[in-house]
């Protein structure tokens, strides 16, 4: 099978109509596309922002559970086609979220920060994660 050269950076509309087939025009579309991706027909990247997006949307408007929109998201993080040079970070940040009741972003942030990338915070919350900070 021939590798796609193209990359698509994939936007939050696409994973939600994909995620929620609740479009009559375009969830089909979505899922197309989507598949073609998970059987690596497609390359994509789908960047840390709009994770974020998907999961406010998820969490406020569709009031999904956090373990439920962890586990969908991780799964198309999985897909053979999906590129992200930072997946196992931002697979390590939906299971953080998925087990506490910490923001995405700070979730973000501790799969992010090691010895060498210190997050500094007024936030508490960091302790409860498992990262590298200081508080001021």
């Amino acid at each position: 099978m021939k590798t796609p050269k193209k990359k698509y950076l994939i936007d939050t509309n696409v994973i939600l109509r994909f995620l929620l087939n609740d479009h009559e025009t375009f969830s089909p579309i979505a899922i197309n596309f989507m598949t073609h991706v998970e059987k690596n027909l497609k390359k994509a990247e789908i960047i840390a922002p709009v994770i974020v997006e998907c999961v406010y949307v998820m969490e406020k408007f569709y009031k999904i559970p956090r373990a439920e929109i962890a586990d969908k998201l991780c799964g198309i993080m999985t897909f053979s086609g999906i590129t992200n040079p930072d997946k196992n970070e931002l697979i390590i940040a939906l299971i953080a979220y998925a087990n506490s009741t910490i923001d995405i972003v700070d979730c973000m942030l501790a799969a992010f920060s090691n010895d060498d990338n210190v997050i500094i915070s007024l936030d508490k919350d960091f302790k409860k994660l498992d990262c590298t900070y200081e508080r001021l």
